[in-house]
């Protein structure tokens, strides 16, 4: 009889909980790790071509950018910058996105992130990000 293993999956966080974005626009599939204020990490699995698009990369790394910039309940992320936006390989269909964020500087209401995109380990996409912190 086959072993059954006991390793517990990790808590998946639903993105919609914590941003205004809804289907279609809600790009992340799913946030794996979340430390708010710090860092956060999910997947995306491209389903289709304009997925694949450089700005829906930049804009996966945004949403994720604003799950890990809200610290306090009932406030939003709102995109405010892109800064050193590399595109470093193409993103098909069928592929699964990684996709990391972490926070370097939080100054006011502002927020400046660093995310990086991979695909099976190899980096896709980087940016910095800066992010309007508050109350819709």
């Amino acid at each position: 009889m086959p072993s059954v293993s006991r390793e517990r999956s990790l808590p998946v966080i639903d993105p919609a909980a914590r941003l205004p974005h809804r289907n279609p626009f809600l790009f992340l599939d799913r946030v794996t790790r979340l430390e708010p204020g710090v860092s956060a990490e999910a997947t995306v699995l491209v389903t289709h071509v304009p997925a694949s698009s450089p700005l829906l990369l930049v804009e996966a790394m945004a949403q994720l950018a604003g799950v890990a910039a809200i610290e306090r309940e009932g406030e939003i992320g709102s995109l405010a910058a892109i800064d050193r936006a590399e595109f470093l390989a193409p993103v098909a269909p069928g592929d699964c996105l990684h996709v990391a964020v972490r926070i370097v500087k939080a100054f006011g209401r502002l927020v400046l992130c660093e995310g990086e995109i991979t695909v099976a380990g190899r980096t896709v996409a980087t940016a910095m990000l800066t992010l309007g912190v508050g109350a819709p």
